[in-house]
């Protein structure tokens, strides 16, 4: 458990290194914008130095964006997952102030590109290690286990605010390249991590009830038991199944490991789901 708490702790310091170098050596000095929070940040920040007297750092108000989030998973989501996530923010934060912008390019669409490329290996890493790069994130985990509904939609629409106002405010130009950034870290996160907002894992085992309670105490999705048998063994198992959102993947990859790391599982995409599928 500390040597995986151990790597955990790496790969977000790692995460959170990268989406900066990202955004100080190519999208802050080519003004093309990031998604989420962080361009929330970035843009609001831009404003506040341009057209008033305060100058707050990108790093200051993303820490700032997310403290309130924070405190929303901390009392919806879970522990763990809230602490890793926000302490991805507070060292993103710090690495945006300690690492200086400068333009590695004078081509816009390289900056775009590089830069997407390099803050989508950070977020997607993390991701992959069961935290997250905080703000939509969170919230996204909040809906789920709430009101299980897409954060898709609250994507789209934060997304689109920051694309429009960054074309009236510097220009459509700039706004166009926000769009090739949005596409080439989006493909990035799904090649590392997964693109499916929600999946199903089938799970055959010998220790279906051990394995279902410790299922339980980590996630809070319903369980659906099958009795299941071996074509060549002919051995009687029962196969678990399973709808969880991509954020929970590792808890279950990891309480799998740990309870029965011979069982057979299949994750497999799922593209919707009726009703609730959490446990009450």
């Amino acid at each position: 458990m500390v040597w995986q708490e151990t790597k955990k702790i790496v790969i977000v310091i790692v995460g959170a290194f990268l989406t900066a170098l990202g955004m100080n050596l190519f999208l802050i000095p080519a003004n093309v914008y990031s998604s989420g929070f962080t361009g929330i940040a970035q843009l609001l920040s831009k404003v506040l130095t341009e057209y008033t007297p305060l100058n707050i750092s990108m790093g200051v108000l993303l820490l700032l964006l997310n403290i309130p989030v924070a405190f929303l998973g901390w009392k919806k989501v879970g522990k763990s997952f809230t602490i890793y996530s926000f302490l991805s923010v507070v060292l993103s934060s710090l690495f945006l102030e300690l690492i200086p912008i400068h333009r590695m390019s004078h081509d816009i669409l390289l900056n775009a590109v590089f830069g997407g490329v390099i803050i989508a290996a950070g977020v997607g890493i993390t991701l992959k290690w069961g935290a997250s790069t905080g703000g939509l994130d969170i919230i996204a985990m909040v809906l789920s286990r709430m009101k299980d509904k897409p954060i898709g939609p609250y994507m789209l629409l934060l997304n689109g605010i920051i694309i429009i106002t960054a074309g009236f405010l510097y220009g459509w130009e700039k706004a166009l390249y926000t769009l090739v950034f949005l596409y080439t870290s989006t493909r990035v996160i799904d090649a590392i991590h997964t693109r499916h907002a929600k999946l199903t894992a089938f799970i055959i085992t010998k220790n279906a009830d051990e394995l279902k309670k410790a299922i339980h105490k980590k996630l809070v999705r319903g369980i659906t038991m099958l009795p299941a048998k071996g074509a060549f063994s002919n051995e009687t198992r029962e196969m678990l199944m399973i709808v969880i959102t991509r954020y929970e993947l590792f808890d279950l990859e990891r309480v799998i490991k740990e309870v029965d790391p011979h069982a057979f599982t299949n994750i497999i995409q799922t593209t919707g789901v009726y009703g609730f599928f959490r446990r009450d």
